[in-house]
């Protein structure tokens, strides 16, 4: 009986091996070609060559308070936790998977008592009633011959890289959206602080009107349109104030602190944040691999491709092993002395001979869904290169048009000034002071909102890039 039992086990391990050695059914993954550019074509600054930009890309700006939002948001943000989550289910199936390589075995005890028949004791004598105690081992495992539990861990392996590259593109996203929203508070403070200081002088202007009118040297046209500029001034400030507590909102739900307050003069002003260096000129397109939503998809593509494999070996037999070892004896002592012993080895095959086509439709299912998801990857490529394209450009514009901005703002305060002489010593009516009055407001306005755009690109070029850059 040991030499039975060698040989059973001689057979298992040779079956095992081959198993485990042979090759698994379906297409190896091949990443897909991506037709692009060598490069990005839009220029940089020459002092940018050497640039390097780490990953947590929002400590460039130098503003704490920028940093404190962004690192709350991405501890407490509720849509972390859940990509957190799905990160932790998709390994705990991928764990699930890898396990299937390995036999499971059960123990199993029973205990039975049966009373026979009597009536035909006399033909067949014995005892009446018999026990059994019985303790033993038992294992089944399938063979891997086909590669179907290969193909299964690859998709889910896959999967778990896929599951963490999502919850990167989350991250990424919500650092990103953080940014942006606090430019924007930020620029509402300098807005409502430039429409405060508009509002001071349309009083004073308002004042010197109303004066004038006393003294007969001007009309009551003068009047009505200062008080007019005054009330447009006061409801501009108020607007934006509350568009400012909007967004005070928002960066409270992004950190998962609805009761957040944002300090007007916790941080430096809009126009004094230094903005990130561009990468260098000739940006290699390949750098796209590194951001998460493409590494997302491609890792979707490699489980496609993998279910593919899945599909094929179910058409093809299932061999499986099973065997038990214990013991069994009428004594419940006795079960584990040597006599009780008792083993068994077994091999069985099971092969569909018909299924009306369920497993070729399966098959051409995952197919199917191996080329949209091949699709998605290049899609995802595309619209990744298009991110990066469009955020230098847009970068580089914006800078390049701030100049002239400045150069705006600054000569509409200058008529502004030299409006209000001309008024208050009677050259001019007061409309030339209104005119000048609404094109300052503009210059400002378009100063400032420049520069939020200017920021907030930087911020996209971040995010295109996928969080930082080096120039190797």
């Amino acid at each position: 009986m040991k030499h039975q039992l060698k040989t059973s086990l001689k057979i298992l391990s040779l079956l095992i091996a081959v198993a485990a050695t042979g090759c698994a059914v379906g297409p190896d993954y091949k990443r897909p070609a991506a037709n692009l550019p060598q490069a990005f074509d839009t220029a940089s600054a020459a002092d940018a060559a050497s640039a390097t930009i780490p990953n947590n890309w929002w400590t460039q700006y130098g503003d704490p308070a920028l940093n404190d939002l962004v690192q709350t948001a991405l501890s407490n943000n509720a849509d972390v936790r859940l990509a957190a989550g799905r990160v932790e289910e998709a390994e705990a199936v991928l764990s699930e998977a890898s396990a299937a390589f390995f036999p499971e075995i059960d123990l199993g005890a029973s205990g039975t008592k049966a009373r026979s028949s009597s009536l035909n004791a006399q033909q067949f004598p014995g005892p009446l009633v018999t026990k059994t105690n019985r303790l033993a081992l038992s294992t089944s495992f399938e063979l891997d011959f086909w590669g179907k539990l290969r193909r299964a861990t690859e998709s889910a392996r896959a999967q778990a890289l896929a599951s963490r590259y999502a919850k990167d593109v989350t991250t990424l996203t919500l650092a990103g959206t953080v940014a942006q929203s606090y430019f924007a508070l930020r620029s509402f403070d300098a807005q409502i602080a430039a429409t405060a200081a508009t509002l001071n002088a349309s009083q004073e202007s308002l004042n010197v009107a109303r004066n004038r009118a006393k003294a007969g040297l001007a009309s009551d046209l003068d009047l009505n349109q200062a008080e007019g500029a005054r009330a447009d001034a006061a409801n501009q400030l108020r607007e934006l104030q509350r568009q400012r507590t909007v967004q005070e909102h928002l960066l409270g739900t992004l950190t998962g602190n609805l009761s957040l307050k944002v300090a007007a003069k916790s941080a430096p002003d809009l126009m004094t944040l230094p903005i990130p260096p561009l990468p260098p000129a000739g940006l290699p397109s390949t750098l796209l691999d590194r951001r998460p939503d493409v590494q997302q998809a491609e890792q979707t593509l490699v489980a496609a491709n993998a279910e593919i494999g899945v599909a094929r070996a179910a058409q093809l037999p299932t061999f499986s092993l099973t065997g038990n070892f214990g013991g069994q004896s009428e004594a419940l002592v006795d079960v584990l002395k040597e006599g009780a012993r008792v083993w068994s080895v077994g091999l069985g095959a099971m092969m569909p001979i018909f299924d009306a086509g369920k497993y070729s439709a399966r098959t051409r299912q995952a197919e199917a869904r191996q080329k949209q998801s091949a699709a998605g990857y290049q899609k995802a490529v595309e619209a990744a290169y298009k991110d990066v394209a469009d955020a230098l450009t847009n970068t580089e514009q914006s800078a390049a048009s701030e100049a002239d901005v400045q150069i705006k703002a600054n000569a509409a305060r200058n008529a502004l000034r030299l409006a209000n002489l001309r008024y208050k010593q009677g050259y001019s009516p007061y409309l030339e002071v209104l005119d000048a009055q609404r094109s300052a407001n503009a210059a400002e306005s378009a100063l400032v909102q420049n520069r939020q755009a200017r920021l907030s690109y930087s911020v996209d070029l971040m995010k295109a890039l996928g969080g930082g850059w080096s120039a190797q």
